[in-house]
């Protein structure tokens, strides 16, 4: 410094200097940490959105769909800064390409490169990687305008004119106006570290003036205001990406347990399927051997049936819930006595728990309890719960029902002293496929699917079934609550609600009168030929001349060539379904007064519906009962 300068001179180029410098640094400090969070802010940016088209586009690469990776790429003209954009298969090679029609022609490398980013002159490029299950499914390549030069030179500008102002008017006006100029800089210098220490960018530096330290200030918080904008819409995007994260995992959660689920049931169809079919096969063989007495083939012949019903309740079960599950079934209600349809239940469960050494109780009133229900439903359900109280208690074991009224509802309480149900399993076991002994042994058998079906008949009859129990050892209390009827009838007759309905009081045979023995003419028609077979023998033994045949076409010849009393036809035949050889049949005169029997594995009511619309008199389900055949040939006999 001159010694010629005059001391007022030399502190005011002191102080010109100083503020000078102090304003050069403090505007390349700003500038800097400008230029570094917008080259951060660029990059994760275009990051997020790499992963975004990534997440998007990840079963397009999967199941090489170009449409839907081009319509996403195409998504990307919202973001004019994106040049260019691609996909890359899992081998490298180019799948689909976007290039922006506002910024001009962009280059797309041939091949992608690892994950991650690099800058090439004003552009900026990102490479992801898109992993599908832990699997690469592909690449996506993306390229954008990084305009730091632009942003450069008018920061370098801005910074030029306030520094020249500033210094000019420090020169002015420095002795009346020091605090004013000092005291913003200082401002802005200390907000600009809170923002770098504590990334608050809400700080704001005071306006005092609206000269040009007060211009630096307004500049210095837009600067804020923009950056925090852009921060907080990183943010949001990272929150957004957070939750879609969280939902894809639960519904990934979600299909996971649902495929558990499905295959722990599959295992268990197998396995009940498997155990009656163990002593279908020993039965055939005690019937086949030449050795076997009539006490033993009588033994066999129980054993069967009874494991037959075992299988039919099952596919019973499943076809239920089919209905329940696709909005089918339909309730038939009518006035019934809720004592008389608990007497048919116990009726009906009764023989099991004596087989099984247990007792049981019933405290049912002696009126009428009236509900608007439907019988044979609600049978189910009172079926259902008293079966599964037997399976789940032991020999010797005690189950009770109780019915009472409490508050306009009618409440059936069936409580047994069994293996009860630890409270963690308590809403389980209404669920589907759910099995309260998971033990590899199994020795209480079932699907898993009769306590959701009966919770599902009872809320379609507006009540409520739930279930208490003290836990394992302690027994259990299901409990089923039903409104009552608004106006009880005086009398009347109650609806069948037997489960399943009782077999023909009179077997053919058991005092029936000679006309019920009266050889009639039966045509079979099933492609089942071991069905067919059967079936012809058992009405052979009984009198009945019959012809058996395997399709539709060969049956309507049979029955124009020679007129049958009665003609038993399955459905789904080849050549002509059942439902069309009725129809045709009954386009015959001839064919008026011949009984039409259908008989399949089809048993829904629209199921029954068509065959009626179709001529058929009468549907049986797959397995018959021979009870009820030989009934239907002794009412043609009759006639």
């Amino acid at each position: 410094m001159s010694d010629k300068l005059t001391l007022r001179r030399k502190l005011m180029l002191v102080v010109m200097l100083t503020t000078g410098l102090a304003l050069l640094l403090s505007a390349l400090a700003l500038l800097t940490y400008d230029l570094r969070a917008y080259r951060s802010a660029s990059v994760d940016d275009l990051q997020t959105q790499a992963e975004l088209m990534a997440s998007s586009s990840a079963s397009a690469l999967a199941f090489d769909d170009p449409k839907v990776a081009r319509e996403n790429l195409a998504t990307l003209q919202q973001r004019p800064q994106i040049r260019s954009a691609a996909f890359y298969s899992p081998e490298g090679k180019l799948f689909v390409t976007y290039r922006s029609p506002a910024q001009g022609s962009a280059p797309v490398p041939a091949k992608p490169q690892p994950t991650g980013y690099r800058f090439d002159g004003d552009d900026l490029e990102v490479f992801q990687t898109i992993d599908v299950n832990g699997q690469m499914a592909g690449t996506v390549y993306l390229r954008a305008r990084y305009d730091y030069g632009d942003r450069l030179r008018d920061y370098a500008l801005i910074l030029a004119l306030i520094m020249l102002g500033s210094l000019g008017l420090s020169a002015l006006i420095f002795q009346r106006l020091q605090r004013a100029v000092t005291e913003p800089i200082e401002q802005v210098a200390n907000v600009a570290r809170e923002v770098v220490d504590r990334r608050n960018y809400g700080l704001r530096v005071p306006k005092t003036s609206s000269d040009e330290i007060g211009v630096l200030v307004d500049a210095f918080n837009a600067m804020l205001a923009e950056v925090g904008r852009r921060t907080d819409a990183l943010e949001r995007a990272n929150a957004d990406l957070s939750i879609e994260m969280r939902e894809r995992q639960k519904v990934e959660d979600a299909l996971r347990t649902a495929d558990r689920r499905k295959d722990e049931f599959l295992a268990t169809l197998a396995h009940e399927l498997r155990n009656p079919l163990a002593p279908l096969a020993n039965g055939l063989e005690i019937l086949k051997r030449g050795d076997a007495d009539a006490t033993m083939r009588q033994r066999a012949r129980v054993i069967m049936e009874r494991q037959l019903k075992q299988m039919v309740r099952l596919i019973d079960d499943l076809l239920e819930l089919s209905r329940m599950s696709t909005g089918k079934l339909e309730l038939r209600r009518a006035s019934l006595d809720l004592v008389a349809v608990l007497r048919s239940a116990v009726e009906h469960t009764e023989p099991q728990m004596r087989a099984h050494g247990q007792t049981l109780a019933t405290h049912l009133p002696r009126e009428p309890v009236w509900l608007d229900a439907d019988a044979m439903r609600l049978a189910q359900v009172f079926v259902n719960l008293l079966t599964n109280a037997a399976k789940y208690t032991d020999p010797d074991g005690h189950i009770t029902v109780e019915l009472a009224i409490e508050n306009g509802n009618a409440v059936v309480h069936v409580t047994d002293n069994g293996i009860g149900i630890e409270p963690a399993m308590q809403e389980k076991i209404f669920e589907m496929f759910t099995q309260v002994d998971q033990s590899l042994e199994r020795g209480r058998a079932g699907l898993g699917v009769g306590l959701t079906l009966a919770r599902q008949l009872v809320e379609l009859h507006g009540g409520r079934l739930s279930v208490a129990s003290a836990g394992l050892g302690q027994g259990s209390r299901f409990s089923v609550s039903l409104r009552l009827a608004e106006h009880p009838p005086a009398a009347v007759p109650q609806p069948d609600a037997s489960m399943p309905p009782p077999p023909h009081a009179r077997r053919a045979g058991d005092g029936a009168d000679e006309a019920d023995r009266l050889p009639l003419q039966v045509l079979v028609a099933d492609d089942n030929a071991d069905f067919a077979s059967s079936l012809s023998s058992m009405l052979q033994a009984q009198g009945h001349q019959v012809q058996v045949v395997f399709d539709g076409l060969t049956a309507f010849e049979a029955a124009t060539a020679r007129r049958p009393d009665v003609g038993f036809f399955d459905i789904g035949m080849p050549g002509l379904n059942g439902y069309e050889l009725a129809q045709r049949l009954r386009m015959q005169p001839r064919m008026q007064g011949v009984m039409l029997v259908a008989i399949t594995g089809w048993g829904q009511d629209s199921d029954r519906l068509r065959s009626r619309q179709a001529g058929f008199d009468h549907h049986l389900v797959k397995p018959v009962d021979l009870d009820q055949v030989l009934h239907l040939l002794q009412e043609r006999a009759r006639s």
